[in-house]
């Protein structure tokens, strides 16, 4: 028998025809049969009760209120219905509910759980690890026994000495209450101070040395006994306390002026190499400054030699002080390609052939006065910010904030200040009905009435008035209307000089050349 034989006399199962002699037996699966799963039980809403027929009928007229009220509405359309305003009264509503339920952030405060007496809290003072200006004791072997006196208050030095320095935009006053003088004093020690200079004059930077006394109770600030300064390099002041009240000393220094000359070859940097030779930087800067109005810093050779006088105030004490920039020449193979000596009213630096006036010519147009490239010309144009086309009266220069704005040529500054869409604003006037203006400014550094020399820096680019960035905005006026900066001549005439002012220009520079090179010794100020 086989497979099926053994099948079908065990199960009574028979696979196609039945046995001769056998029955026909029932046919069943081989795969067991999986019973269908009961129906689900009907919820509450579809049973016959009447609590729930009552319910059912309910949540059909919420169903249907829901499917004619969208209740997650879009702002977006239908804006200024009447859906659209409902809509809008329900977020509010939800927002002010969200914030009626804001939690508090404020601290949990608990109370102590345990009562501490005055034994537990030496206990705990002895044994905690806290620093030494807190009150800790380290160990409870240091613990403050009962023999131990509290004092009430520290004892006090009967004198403090110090040293104090004013700062920028600070007054003496200030400076003084915060060196712990009393307001009393310190009103009064700057009524004196004004007897003798200015408070203005009064550079930053200046240090004082204070000496306070003891004070009366702990509440009163400490008495001023001894202010010592010096305001001016030529000139100290000392107040000090006599019979109980303040006096004030002026101590005259005296200051010995001696040209000072530094010389030495260009090099790579003509900057480093005069700071090098014992050049101050101040000193430095202003030689740059009158050189590259007389020739181009790309004409100077690394082989050349700079040449500098300055005026060199000196104390007996060893202190020094540099002055003004009094000639400063480039020399070419031993022989003076340029010279520039401090000459005239107004102290500017001057060469031989201007005052003779062998420099007059046409110089062709006038240079740019800053740094940069042009962005905007002369004419009609729509304005970047009003937005309608308007007369441009000047040239725009694109340049980065903070770049300096030099003079086009000799003038005396008209006006400085705010003017309108111009913002910080220079006018210059250079005689003959020329005139140049200097606008959108971030800093101005000249007053009106002030001689400024071509080259000077008069201010420094910014974005002030109407602009929309750090640019110069250039103008050029004849006989008060605005023209074409770049259509402009610049012709310089020189007026006829007096030979007894030749010959003294002559003596000076020979007197300054004749000085011998040396460098700066002592302290600066």
């Amino acid at each position: 028998m086989g497979p099926r034989e053994d099948l079908g006399l065990a199960g009574g199962v028979t696979f196609g025809r039945a046995r001769p002699g056998v029955a026909p037996g029932r046919r069943v699966p081989i795969l067991p049969h999986v019973a269908p799963p009961p129906p689900p039980r009907p919820s509450f809403r579809e049973s016959a009760h009447p609590a729930a027929r009552r319910w059912d009928a309910i949540c059909r007229r919420i169903e249907a209120w829901a499917a004619k009220r969208s209740l997650a509405p879009d702002l977006a359309e239908n804006v200024g219905s009447a859906g659209w305003f409902r809509c809008l009264g329900l977020l509010v509503a939800l927002i002010v509910l969200a914030l009626m339920f804001w939690p508090r952030f404020a601290p949990l405060e608990a109370a102590p759980l345990v009562v501490l007496d005055e034994a537990a809290r030496r206990e705990f003072r002895a044994q905690s690890v806290r620093p030494l200006s807190l009150g800790a004791t380290q160990g409870r072997h240091f613990a403050a026994g009962d023999a131990v006196v509290r004092l009430a208050a520290a004892p006090e030095r009967p004198v403090i000495q110090l040293a104090a320095t004013i700062g920028e935009n600070d007054s003496l006053p200030r400076m003084l209450q915060r060196a712990g003088v009393g307001s009393g004093d310190a009103g009064q020690v700057a009524a004196m101070v004004a007897s003798a200079l200015p408070l203005g004059d009064i550079a930053p930077g200046t240090r004082f040395s204070i000496t306070l006394g003891a004070r009366t109770s702990p509440s009163d600030p400490r008495p001023l006994m001894v202010m010592t300064f010096r305001p001016r390099f030529d000139l100290a002041l000392a107040i000090t306390r006599q019979g109980g009240g303040l006096a004030l000393a002026r101590k005259p220094i005296a200051v010995e002026v001696t040209p000072l000359r530094v010389q030495g070859l260009v090099g790579a940097s003509l900057y480093r190499s005069a700071r090098a030779a014992g050049a101050p930087p101040s000193a430095v800067q202003d030689y740059l400054r009158a050189i590259d109005q007389a020739v181009p810093f790309e004409d100077i050779a690394t082989t050349d030699a700079f040449d500098l006088v300055v005026s060199y105030k000196h104390t007996p004490d060893g202190e020094g002080e540099v002055g003004d920039l009094l000639y400063a020449g480039i020399l070419r193979g031993g022989q003076p390609r340029t010279q520039l000596l401090r000459w005239g009213a107004e102290g500017t630096l001057t060469s031989l052939a201007d005052l003779t006036g062998a420099s007059q010519n046409d110089s062709g147009l006038f240079g740019a006065p800053v740094a940069g490239h042009l962005t905007s010309g002369y004419g009609m144009r729509r304005h970047p910010i009003l937005g309608y086309v308007r007369m441009h009266s000047g040239v725009d220069f694109g340049a980065s904030w903070g770049a300096p704005i030099y003079a086009v040529t000799d003038g005396r500054v008209e006006y400085a200040g705010w003017h309108g869409g111009h913002g910080n604003y220079v006018r210059l006037e250079h005689g003959g009905g020329i005139a140049t203006g200097y606008g959108h400014m971030s800093r101005i550094s000249v007053a009106p009435g002030m001689a400024v020399r071509r080259g000077q820096i008069i201010g420094y680019v910014g974005s002030t008035g109407l602009s929309t960035g750090a640019h110069l905005h250039y103008e050029v006026y004849r006989d008060g209307q605005t023209v074409d900066p770049m259509s402009v001549r610049m012709v310089q005439r020189q007026q006829a000089v007096d030979p007894k002012q030749v010959a003294a220009f002559k003596a000076r520079l020979q007197a300054l050349l004749s000085v011998r090179p040396s460098a700066v010794v002592g302290a600066q100020r």
